[in-house]
């Protein structure tokens, strides 16, 4: 069975697993626990902040950004799909008592100017804005990339207003890869920062949050009350650092597999997909016309061995990661073809 359905159905690769096994451990909860330690001092280098704190995953490592930078009251600025508002289950509301001004961006991104004309005027009867966020690449959109003169026009006005910001970074690994810009380029203009292991990396578990000291500190907190305090934790960072080593270069041939495959599906009858948007691993398919629903589609594909999953009642997603090759790659075009 090849399977589509995201980039964190990946398994440990065997060196990673050695590297799991061999892995120094202590408490992490003390903060005794060496291999953990070096993961946050090294991914918080790459990222260019001062400090860093190993997370079970994205959605916490969001979460408790979202916590550490405002208060019951205030209000978050994001882009209509992003996945802290989608996929998140309502924690901004649950966790934090923060609301959700979410604005309807094009391809996953806002512009200065709308996130401008979202920021809340200070009145007593209004919610305080107080943090912008952008996810980099962005899921819903199909992993698309935001560019960096639109993160330097957001920042902007963030600082006008005296807001934070923080970059949903899950797949900044992906977007670095694509654009050949440094990772410390994306995540400069950014207070936090959130990356994930256990997507495209390939690692089983695992999310980083980056910042200052002072916010870290801060965070630290905010995990041990969300339940994520972890103790002889080593054998999980011990992979995540196995897939910062070893596994970031190697996201180009995801890229190189969706593209091809996107190019052989997208004239197929009742395919359409918009190839501007496959810039990096994900792959976003519209049904219009065909004979199949969405969720028909994903039946049949998956009897000929492949699987996708649906988004919506007309929506396919495809992603491409470290257990797909480029043959299973040709295979997947072949049972579309043949669904199709």
């Amino acid at each position: 069975m090849i399977d589509l359905r995201s980039d964190t159905v990946t398994k440990p690769t065997p060196p990673m697993r050695e590297a799991m096994m061999a892995a120094e451990v202590g408490d992490d909860v003390f903060g005794e626990d060496p291999t953990v330690n070096r993961l946050q001092e090294n991914v918080a280098a790459l990222l260019g902040k001062e400090a860093g704190l190993f997370m079970v995953s994205g959605s916490m490592s969001n979460q408790v950004a979202v916590k550490t930078h405002t208060q019951p009251g205030d209000e978050v600025i994001l882009d209509r799909e992003a996945h802290i508002g989608v996929y998140e289950c309502g924690t901004p509301a649950a966790f934090s008592g923060v609301m959700l001004a979410t604005i309807p961006g094009k391809n996953g991104f806002f512009t200065a100017e709308e996130a401008e004309l979202a920021v809340r005027p200070l009145n007593e009867h209004h919610p305080r804005t107080r943090l912008v966020s952008i996810e980099n690449t962005h899921n819903r959109a199909g992993g698309t990339i935001c560019p960096l003169e639109l993160i330097e026009g957001v920042h902007a006005v963030s600082a006008g207003h005296g807001l934070a910001m923080h970059l949903d970074g899950a797949r900044l690994w992906n977007a670095s890869v694509a654009t050949g810009i440094p990772l410390k380029t994306y995540a400069s203009r950014f207070d936090s920062v959130s990356v994930c292991f256990s997507k495209g990396l390939g690692a089983p578990v695992g999310s980083m949050l980056v910042g200052t000291r002072e916010f870290i500190s801060k965070a630290h907190r905010f995990r041990k009350m969300f339940g994520g305090g972890m103790r002889q934790a080593g054998v999980l960072a011990a992979a995540a650092q196995y897939a910062v080593d070893h596994h970031i270069d190697r996201l180009a041939d995801d890229h190189k597999n969706a593209r091809r495959f996107a190019e052989s599906v997208a004239g197929l009858p009742g395919i359409r997909i918009d190839l501007d948007t496959v810039q990096t691993n994900i792959v976003l398919i519209r049904l219009s016309g065909a004979k199949w629903t969405a969720v028909e589609a994903v039946s049949r594909l998956k009897e000929r061995g492949l699987l996708v999953i649906a988004t919506g009642p007309d929506r396919l997603r495809a992603v491409f990661h470290l257990d797909v090759s480029a043959g299973q790659t040709d295979a997947a075009v072949e049972s579309f073809r043949r669904v199709f």
